[in-house]
């Protein structure tokens, strides 16, 4: 017997079915091991996941009101990191002491952000790999662009959660130094999300030499801030990243890209403000990300006044 056939049903409730929630929500769904609850604002019958040249639709149990939440045995926490402390309703009516919360958001602050609103259930940092697109409400589509699409850290805890995703077209990563492939996750988006959001240009635009060159500068900066925090960053930490970005295909747009395209509040604070706070306590100056913190920041405000 498999292990996908034989492990236990377990209760998952989703929160936030944007690009992130909707693909995770639609791909658990459609492997019918456990049972998927969507907790959102407007009701869908069927959400329908893009795959390459697939499309396939899948019912889903929609929530739209955090009374009707009961406590589940795992939260996925999707929602964008503006939005965390909004989900408290929802958290408060899911979360027992036995519940693990999977936070699925940018930024390395996970825990700090997310453990206030859990009533003692347990956090879990997930890194997101896989590029999401949503379409509109209830479609979605999943673009994978590397060997992993979460990574956890490898102990008992990530384990349970990458035995959520058997099954599925999802692919999760067990690793032992969680930290610095956080730290590179972090640098990777507060390189491509400022500048594709500031430019409102997907990946081509770092085929310019000089947006290559003004990438290079700040993620010399945000490496030196990550080595202080414990990551045990390369010595061409820089350029292998840049090497990555410039491997996505160009017409792939970035998470911020989309929030600033939808007039929606950026993840300024938990991607280029995490470096730049990070470098206040370490000492480390970070003049180009502190640049893009204020702009960033000046559009986020702008869009969060409409």
């Amino acid at each position: 017997m498999s292990s996908a056939s034989s492990a236990k049903r377990l209760t998952i409730a989703v929160v936030g079915l944007g690009s992130i929630g909707g693909v995770t929500t639609a791909c658990l769904a459609a492997a019918r091991r456990h049972e998927v609850s969507a907790c959102v604002r407007q009701p869908i019958a069927t959400l329908t996941l893009e795959r390459g040249d697939e499309a396939i639709g899948v019912a889903v149990r929609v929530l739209t009101d955090p009374v009707a939440a009961s406590p589940v045995d795992w939260v996925l926490l999707c929602t964008k990191t503006p939005a965390t402390a909004s989900t408290a309703p929802w958290l408060q009516r899911l979360c027992t002491p036995a519940t693990k919360v999977a936070v699925l958001q940018n930024g390395i602050d996970h825990a700090v952000r997310v453990a206030p609103l859990t009533g003692g259930a347990s956090v879990i940092p997930v890194i997101v790999y896989y590029n999401a697109e949503r379409l509109a409400p209830d479609r979605v589509r999943l673009r994978q662009v590397g060997d992993d699409d979460f990574v956890v850290a490898d102990d008992a805890v990530g384990r349970a959660f990458a035995q959520l995703f058997d099954g599925t077209p999802l692919r999760v990563r067990l690793s032992e130094d969680f930290t610095t492939l956080l730290w590179r996750k972090l640098l990777m988006n507060a390189t491509a999300n400022p500048i594709s959001a500031l430019t409102l240009q997907r990946q081509a635009v770092f085929r310019r030499a000089d947006v290559q060159a003004l990438s290079l500068a700040v993620l010399a900066e945000a490496i030196a801030v990550g080595r202080a925090e414990g990551a045990r960053l390369a010595s061409d930490e820089a350029q292998r990243i840049m090497t990555q970005v410039l491997g996505y295909s160009p017409e792939l747009g970035t998470s911020m890209y989309f929030d600033r395209l939808a007039g929606r509040p950026l993840e300024v604070d938990a991607l280029t403000g995490a470096i730049v706070a990070a470098g206040e306590r370490h000492g480390i100056p970070t003049p180009l990300n502190r640049a893009l913190l204020t702009l960033l920041r000046a559009v986020s405000d702008a869009a969060t006044e409409k």
